[in-house]
């Protein structure tokens, strides 16, 4: 037991990520993300994610950015809600498969 439930919590994620709907990320990211991004780089900062060399090239990756940024930013964002964002800018920005 003591070994499934740090498997569980690192699967979760992942989960959460692929059966995430997109659309319902858009709302949290314009909340919480595009005022710091556009500190950070100007103009919409969308800038974030169109850069070059672009520093996330993977979903897994990807998500772990989002939670970070919740994190660091004190959205107080749930698992559920870092999915959902990560699906939105997965599906806008980044076209992991």
């Amino acid at each position: 037991m003591r070994i499934l439930l740090p498997i569980l919590c690192l699967l979760l994620p992942i989960a959460a990520q692929a059966a995430a709907d997109p659309k319902l990320g858009k709302p949290l990211h314009d909340k919480q993300c595009v005022a710091c991004h556009v500190k950070l780089l100007g103009g919409d900062g969308s800038g974030m994610y169109t850069r070059k060399p672009r520093l996330i090239n993977t979903a897994k990756a990807l998500g772990q950015r989002v939670a970070a940024c919740s994190s660091q930013t004190n959205a107080g964002w749930f698992p559920e809600d870092e999915a959902l964002v990560a699906a939105w800018l997965n599906q806008t920005y980044y076209k992991f498969k």
